[in-house]
């Protein structure tokens, strides 16, 4: 595993502290989660944007229809 230093605004790192005593949980573990949700969440919007002009060919234009479709 890495290491990563970065600098955070006084009260970013205060939240960040206060959410981890009260979780019981280290820091290092919050921010670990927290990049991994937002990778994950950077990923699907990469791949959505990617197979959207694909789904609006099909008629594909809400959640609803691709649930419609698949069901």
């Amino acid at each position: 595993m890495s290491t990563l230093t970065i600098r955070l605004p006084d009260d970013l790192r205060a939240a960040l502290d206060e959410l981890s005593r009260r979780q019981g949980r280290p820091v290092s573990d919050l921010v670990r989660d927290s990049l991994r949700r937002y990778v994950a969440i950077e990923r699907f919007r990469s791949l959505r944007g990617k197979v959207l002009p694909f789904a609006e060919a099909q008629g594909l234009l809400a959640d609803e229809d691709v649930f419609e479709a698949i069901s």
